[in-house]
């Protein structure tokens, strides 16, 4: 017991220096950190492999950090081995910490977590936790930390309960009996950082739990891997990566989202890693991790995929990746490290240019769910969303989506700022969800459960027919829109859709004592928000984002991420060259590219004579800039 005692108390001091090993960051405005699952672990204990995947690595991109990980799906890591491991990062000044995995073994390509309910389960997460404390004084637990079991055991525990009840008080149960005081009583300095994933619309169902558990740990992390957006099973859109980890940030605004998360796993094309990796940071992230370290350190070639726009200069420059890559016969070709190296390479340049993220307020409520991740489809349309659990008092306009439903008093804190001369925006979803539950005290619509395809588009503010906004190409295809009535001349249509001589409002307004309630009609499939013309997109923005600092006029799949300091970025997803109008609030001269210099001189001077609701407004001066695809373009406003 004495001999036990003595290593572990030598092991903690190591920890300590391996978690201080690299003060020094390898970038300017952000840390790179690499998982290394347990697998990996036992792979490393061979010295020759160690100093082989090292090199290969470290040649393609600089990292300040590993997390060691100690156990994943049934298997543990040696405790020599993770000892060895933490001297030779040490040695070359690179941070270690460790990391858990609270996987079962898999049932093919479908994950399996731990039974909490179970004795034998209970004791391996307890001795996981027990390892990881031994050894290290930071602990990161990747994204299995959720609870999808449905053994006779867990039916019978959870009663009358839903699933989602059950697994939430259970799940900080765990989190406090079997992990954070189990990890404390190892190691008292320990710090143990749970890491949330990608899919945080269903986060309460399976046990995740932003509201009590994420404040209970020392810091969150997030996972921000978008991967492809249209052969996916999750609705990733790749403004994600930037959304979420902004939404995370507001559950801890103590600074304790700790960073971003990025795989390598489920891309067409090469430009879709580097997208992740950009936005993650777009967003603030302090740190980002490259999951995993057999990926980064596989000797198989890295390939473009399925570039079609391969004949333009894009952000992501494949030729001048390749040239930069670190390849030679003793590191191998450029691979995953490559294209990671040379992806946040590029960014270090300007983010610490950039101020603190800015965009339209949207209120998420904590364990809530409804119309599934719609504020990323609103992102890839141009429209920056700064997504936060606490509902946005001072915000001048906040957007509502169905989720906000499960906020009993809602209907009152929507009133309450409409009374205080501010504007909400409700979508479809939410309007339907609040039928019977008080909406009808502010403004008397139906949703009527039934869709009607459009195919024309019109917008006006007042009587009369309409500007035409279907665009050039002629008819837009039909899209199938949620029928929502309303009364004539108590609210009015600012952009409808029209259908073999029916319409349907897209955009609604109505006064409510000083302020103003839109409702925002979202398409049956919200991927088709991406088919709608560029004109009734610029129109929808322009009542969305009236006082914004900046606007894009663009077609789909073009985000804006704008900062408080008078810089914003403009980032295309489109797999042709992009032109886009830039709407920025005041008498402007010219936008600089922080990447290039390059001045942009106005193409339209300032309207001081445009008007809204028929009052003037304040001046807007626009610009006109080139996008090439899949690209990225950074400014600053003068």
């Amino acid at each position: 017991m004495r001999r036990y005692v003595l290593i572990s108390a030598i092991a903690i001091a190591l920890a300590t220096l391996s978690s201080v090993a690299a003060a020094k960051s390898a970038y300017k405005s952000f840390r790179v950190a690499i998982y290394v699952t347990v697998d990996a672990t036992h792979r490393l204990e061979d010295p020759k492999v160690l100093e082989a995947e090292y090199r290969r690595i470290s040649a393609q991109v600089r990292f300040d950090k590993v997390y060691l990980e100690t156990y994943r799906s049934g298997e543990f890591a040696d405790e020599a081995a993770l000892e060895t491991l933490k001297r030779f990062f040490t040695r070359h000044g690179i941070a270690v910490s460790g990391g858990i995995a609270f996987s079962a073994p898999g049932r093919g390509a479908q994950f399996v977590t731990l039974d909490y309910e179970s004795p034998h389960d209970r004791e391996i997460c307890r001795r996981a936790v027990q390892l990881a404390a031994r050894h290290f004084n930071e602990i990161i637990l990747d994204d299995f930390f959720f609870y999808s079991t449905k053994s006779e055991a867990d039916i019978a525990a959870k009663g009358n309960r839903s699933w989602t009840q059950y697994r939430l008080q259970k799940m900080r149960e765990v989190a406090e009996d079997l992990v954070l005081k189990t990890a404390r009583t190892v190691n008292p300095r320990v710090k143990v950082i749970i890491k949330y994933p990608n899919w945080y619309e269903h986060y309460q169902a399976l046990g995740y739990d932003l509201d009590v558990e994420a404040k209970r740990f020392d810091a969150i992390y997030t996972g921000t891997e978008t991967r492809d957006p249209e052969f996916t099973d999750q609705h990733l859109q790749q403004y994600e990566s930037y959304l979420i980890f902004r939404y995370l940030s507001n559950v801890r605004p103590d600074g304790g989202d700790r960073g971003g998360w990025v795989d390598t796993y489920g891309t067409r094309y090469v430009d879709r890693y580097a997208e992740q990796l950009w936005d993650t940071l777009f967003a603030k992230a302090p740190e980002i991790t490259l999951f995993n370290w057999s990926d980064l350190a596989s000797m198989r070639a890295l390939r473009p995929g399925e570039r079609t726009w391969s004949a333009e200069t894009t952000s992501f420059d494949w030729d001048a990746m390749l040239r930069s890559s670190g390849a030679s016969p003793q590191v191998g070709p450029a691979g995953w490290a490559s294209a990671a190296g040379y992806a946040l390479r590029q960014v270090d340049r300007f983010l610490g240019r950039l101020g603190k993220p800015i965009g339209i307020a949207s209120y998420k409520p904590y364990q809530s769910s409804g119309e599934d991740f719609l504020q990323d489809y609103l992102g890839n349309v141009g429209i920056p969303i700064e997504l936060t659990p606490d509902f946005p008092t001072e915000a001048p306009l906040v957007l509502l989506t169905e989720s906000a439903r499960q906020d009993p008093g809602i209907v009152a804190k929507i009133e309450r700022q409409l009374v205080a001369g501010k504007s909400v925006v409700i979508t479809s979803g939410l309007l339907h969800a609040l039928q019977g539950h008080g909406i009808e005290s502010i403004v008397e619509l139906e949703d009527t459960g039934q869709s009607v395809s459009i195919h024309d588009f019109l917008g006006a503010f007042g009587a009369g027919g309409g500007a035409v906004l279907n665009g050039p190409g002629g008819q837009p295809q039909s899209i199938a829109f949620p029928e929502i009535r309303y009364f004539t001349n108590d609210a009015w249509p600012l952009v409808r859709g029209v259908s073999e001589a029916y319409g349907v409002p897209i955009l609604l307004m109505d006064r409510y004592s000083r302020g103003t309630l839109y409702v925002l009609d979202i398409p049956d499939n919200p991927g088709d928000l991406y088919e709608l013309p560029q004109s009734v997109l610029r129109t929808l923005r322009g009542y969305l984002q009236a006082d914004f600092p900046v606007r894009i006029d663009a077609p789909a799949l073009v985000s804006l991420f704008a900062y408080d300091n008078g810089t914003f970025i403009v980032e295309s997803f489109r797999d042709e060259p992009t032109s886009v109008g830039v709407s920025v609030a005041g008498v402007r001269t010219v936008l600089t590219d922080l990447v290039t210099g390059e001045r942009v001189a106005a193409s339209q001077p300032a309207a001081a004579g445009a008007r809204r609701f028929g009052l003037p407004q304040a001046p807007r001066t626009t610009f006109s800039i080139e996008v090439p695809p899949h690209s990225y373009r950074v400014f600053g406003v003068q």
